[in-house]
């Protein structure tokens, strides 16, 4: 595996601007009505992470929920950072 080039972060950035990158990782924090439902959230992030076998640092605070993504094998930000924050999304 390889770190992902910059243009594809710009890109994936550019379409989801909900993320934001600092240096080698991304990440975004979720809101939700309650506690419950940003567990719930966390739950099928952890299901869709543990399929992937790349797991998100997660911070959960009541109704929220940050997700930072990184490759730390690599040293940065791979595709799969990428194919996971975009599932992610989809999940929330």
């Amino acid at each position: 595996m390889s770190l992902a080039p910059d243009t594809d972060i710009e890109a994936f950035l550019d379409r989801r601007p909900d993320w934001s990158r600092d240096s080698g990782e991304i990440s975004r924090t979720y809101g939700f009505a309650d506690f419950s439902e940003a567990m719930g959230f966390v739950t099928r992030v952890a299901l869709a992470a543990e399929k992937a076998n790349h797991h998100p640092d997660i911070g959960i605070s009541w109704n929220q929920v940050t997700l930072t993504l990184s490759t730390h094998s690599e040293g940065g930000l791979t595709n799969k950072d990428l194919e996971l924050a975009a599932a992610c999304d989809a999940l929330a």
